[in-house]
């Protein structure tokens, strides 16, 4: 017996020997490789994704088909509706002789709006400059590396989609790539799911999962999209928010008025949107919206567990972003959990040089609303819509006639967006500590293990759709600009994605 538990310890022991000698080989081989996966991201970087822009996208379409083509990848195609203008899915497989698991990598090529005067001096949103570090602490431009020379891995790349969500699908195609050039087999079929609409809000996702359900058959899906904890640690993510979007649109005068002539008499659109924006909130953050809360799925125990277990960053935060204040005291991921109303902008006449002493015809902001399990998108719409009819507006979902004019107060034009509900995969769920020990091995560092994302992806419609439970592996730094000017990606983030993904490709459960 004493022989036979000896030849186990043994065996176990060469296997975990094995295990990490083949880690080794792969960080290596990507440590190796750096300048060539660099040249390569920043060739993608370079192609406009603006999601607004078909035809820019199904350039990056077409060149994400080449190049997985090029690192090995099979049945690459495009998944496509009949219908104008919706951005392909670029879809490959790898089938693995013996492997009885398949596991679908997601990330998405299409990006956010740019307004290139907003971006900082001498940064171009699909021209990617390297930066010593971010340009917010004092980062300043630097050559690229000559060939054979490892870059810095506090330098940053900055170009749009250098974070969200490009990072995430080069990451994981030279995943593979680095166990094809060492010859390693992955442990599970591979399949590869890169969307073109994600910040278009999904809308034809659902009819594109339907449609090619035959082959979207799996086991697991990893999402690859957001950032790292503040803390910098990594993390896996079991659940993100849903989202959907109120656009307001307050009216006065038909005409702009002279504000001496007619202030202290005509309603002001500006000053009663104000009044309506300020009639959602109290000043410790709660919403007062009625019935905003009612529907929320309490927290279960393991999920307040973890929460307690996440690394506090507040104070850093306030220190990184220049407040004092914040709108909910606690911890951020307490607040998180919770369903949100944020106004992500208003506009009424002119400012600065383009003020003028006059009383506005209308005043607009957009509503963004956050969901968590228990809400229902167009339902969480709906309690705002009426919250505005119980402040005394006539609510219309079109401009006004003369008629509703001459017959209401107050108007509101509410413009509804789609939607999609939060989502949330089980902290019990068997694949958790499989990927959590692929990250160590990979960073030599244990993930965080956080219940819900604050940030919104479609992930909802995986699960109605396929009856799938997604698990989120995001691999951005915190501060990476994502949405907005001067969006970058710390290079140890990224080569760190390429070491975590091949990590997960060889474990199994």
């Amino acid at each position: 017996m004493k022989k036979a538990i000896l030849s186990l310890v043994v065996l176990l022991s060469a296997s975990i020997s094995f295990a990490q000698t083949q880690q080794e080989k792969i960080n290596k081989a990507i440590d190796q490789n750096q300048h060539q996966l660099v040249k390569e991201f920043t060739s993608l970087l370079s192609i406009p994704n603006v999601a607004a822009n078909p035809a820019g996208l199904k350039d990056n379409a077409n060149w994400l088909m080449q190049y997985m083509q090029d690192k090995g990848i099979t049945n690459i195609q495009l998944l496509t509706l009949e219908k104008e203008n919706v951005p392909p899915v670029v879809y490959g497989e790898v089938k693995v002789p013996g492997a009885k698991e398949t596991v679908i990598f997601y990330a998405h090529y299409d990006g956010q709006p740019v307004d290139t005067s907003k971006w900082y001096k001498g940064v171009h949103p699909f021209k990617p400059s390297l930066y010593s570090s971010s340009i917010d602490k004092g980062g300043v431009l630097i050559a690229w590396p000559e060939k054979g020379n490892n870059y810095d891995p506090n330098s940053r790349i900055y170009a749009r989609g250098a974070s969200d969500d490009k990072a995430g699908v080069m990451a994981i195609v030279n995943a593979y790539a680095t166990l094809k050039q060492l010859g390693i087999q992955p442990a599970v079929n591979i399949k590869f799911f890169f969307e073109g609409e994600e910040e278009a809000g999904s809308p034809n996702l659902e009819a594109l999962l339907n449609k090619y359900k035959n082959i979207l058959s799996s086991n697991l899906w990893i999402i690859c999209d957001g950032p790292v904890h503040q803390s910098s640690k990594k993390q896996l993510v079991m659940g993100v928010r849903g989202d959907t979007h109120l656009e307001l649109t307050v009216f006065g005068p038909k005409r702009p008025l002279h504000s001496g002539h007619y202030g202290n008499w005509v309603l002001n659109p500006a000053m009663e949107l104000a009044r309506l924006l300020a009639s959602m909130k109290n000043d410790k953050g709660d919403i007062t919206i009625k019935g905003f809360y009612d529907d929320v799925t309490p927290l279960i125990p393991s999920e307040k567990e973890a929460l307690s277990k996440i690394p506090a960053v507040e104070e850093q935060l306030k220190n990184e972003l220049g407040i004092q204040a914040t709108e909910r005291a606690g911890a951020l991921n307490d607040a998180l959990q919770l369903p949100s109303l944020n106004v992500n902008g208003i506009q009424s006449a002119g400012v600065g040089k383009y003020s003028a002493n006059v009383i506005p015809t209308k005043a607009i902001a957009s509503i963004d609303l956050r969901l968590v399990k228990g809400n229902d998108w167009k339902r969480q719409q709906d309690k705002v819509i009426d919250h505005i009819k119980a402040q005394g507006f006539f609510v219309t979902d079109k401009e006004p006639t003369d008629e509703q004019r001459n017959q209401n107060n107050k108007i509101c034009m509410v413009v509804a967006s789609d939607g999609y509900n939060a989502q949330k995969t089980s902290m019990d769920n068997v694949y958790v500590k499989t990927i959590a020990t692929a990250i160590q091995k990979a960073t030599n560092e244990s993930p965080v293990i956080l219940p819900t994302l604050g940030g919104s992806l479609p992930l909802y419609v995986f699960e109605k759709t396929l009856n799938a439970s997604p698990i989120t592996v995001p691999i951005a730094n915190h501060d990476n600009n994502q949405h907005a000017e001067n969006e970058n990606i710390k290079l140890k983030n990224f080569f760190d994605g390429v070491k975590m993904f091949a990590s997960i490709m060889i474990m199994s459960k």
